[in-house]
């Protein structure tokens, strides 16, 4: 499991890879609901950043492109999401 910290490194270099892919922004903006203003304010914000994770977990080739872009594994997304406030796993048993 990674530190907080690190999580939310990823947390950020994930949304500006967002910012930085004009097909994939206005989806983002549109899903979350979140404005150009709340991008820069909520940018330090972990729960911001744990659903910026979650909306790139949604899509395979969305998780691959950012991973590739940064040279990072691909699992790294999943584990910088679970140290993230709301991303814990949840055993039910």
């Amino acid at each position: 499991m990674l530190t907080q910290e690190a999580a939310e490194a990823i947390g950020l270099q994930a949304l500006a890879w967002l910012v930085a892919n004009e097909d994939l922004l206005p989806v983002f903006m549109d899903a979350s609901g979140a404005s150009a203003d709340d991008l820069r304010t909520q940018a330090t914000d972990p729960g911001f950043l744990g659903a910026v994770l979650d909306f790139v977990m949604m899509d395979d080739a969305w998780v691959i492109a950012f991973c590739d872009t940064l040279r990072m594994p691909y699992e790294r997304v999943m584990q910088a999401r679970q140290s993230l406030p709301g991303g814990e796993q949840v055993n039910w048993t």
